[in-house]
């Protein structure tokens, strides 16, 4: 199973929020400072959220993540204020892996057949963002449906694996809920990476166990709640 450390963008600065709320951001100071220490641990993939395209202005932190990516050449799934398929067509002319669209897979489906055509399913990453088993979305803010149906929806649309977060976890660094996990997974065929409450070992290896392509790493990476090579060593 892969470990992808966040490194979450907002205003320039890599920063950790909690349940995605703006004001509950701390900061970490460069991205690509933080990119370059969880790389130096062992890390070989990133998750990049440009925060401020999830609030907003897509635009911005735009330089400073085309040269992330380029100074680090390393496998990077990218999401955050995705909105048209040109913005994703845009990010992945600049070199990262994939790409990971929420708001407009559900408002949009067909944009994941589109993008999967021009670049193929691996570069498209659907995020199934959960709160109380509905996707959220809108910086969920609001609901849209069962998450299962969409996941499954996405995949035969042609996406080449899921992200799967836990809005209901995410940030507060208490541990994973599996059974949605399970759930998810048992009802999709392609790879899900899973974020959200990702603590401690035991949530690294039950997700490992639970089939979970990936895990991402945030706040409690950040804090020294749990490490990197802790992590990794449970991931195996």
């Amino acid at each position: 199973m892969r470990i992808f450390p966040a490194v979450d963008i907002l205003g320039g600065q890599c920063v950790q929020l909690v349940q995605g709320r703006r004001e509950s951001a701390t900061a970490f100071g460069d991205p690509l400072s933080c990119a370059t220490r969880w790389l130096d641990q062992g890390a070989d993939a990133l998750h990049v959220v440009n925060l401020d395209g999830a609030f907003g202005n897509s635009g911005r932190n735009a330089g400073l993540i085309t040269d992330l990516v380029k100074k680090t050449g390393v496998e990077i799934e990218l999401g955050g204020g995705i909105r048209t398929i040109e913005d994703a067509a845009r990010w992945l002319e600049t070199g990262v892996s994939r790409v990971i669209i929420a708001t407009l897979a559900t408002e949009k489906p067909e944009s994941i057949r589109t993008l999967a055509d021009e670049f193929g399913s691996e570069c498209v990453m659907a995020g199934v963002d959960a709160r109380g088993g509905q996707i959220a979305v809108h910086g969920w803010q609001e609901t849209a449906g069962d998450y299962l149906s969409w996941a499954r929806r996405f995949e035969e649309l042609g996406a080449g694996s899921l992200l799967y977060t836990n809005v209901d976890v995410e940030g507060l660094q208490q541990g994973v809920k599996f059974g949605p996990v399970r759930n998810l997974i048992d009802h999709v065929h392609i790879p899900v990476v899973v974020a959200g409450g990702v603590s401690a070992r035991s949530d690294v290896a039950g997700l490992r166990d639970a089939g979970a392509s990936g895990a991402v790493l945030g706040s409690a990476l950040y804090s020294g709640k749990i490490t990197l090579k802790e992590a990794l060593e449970a991931s195996t």
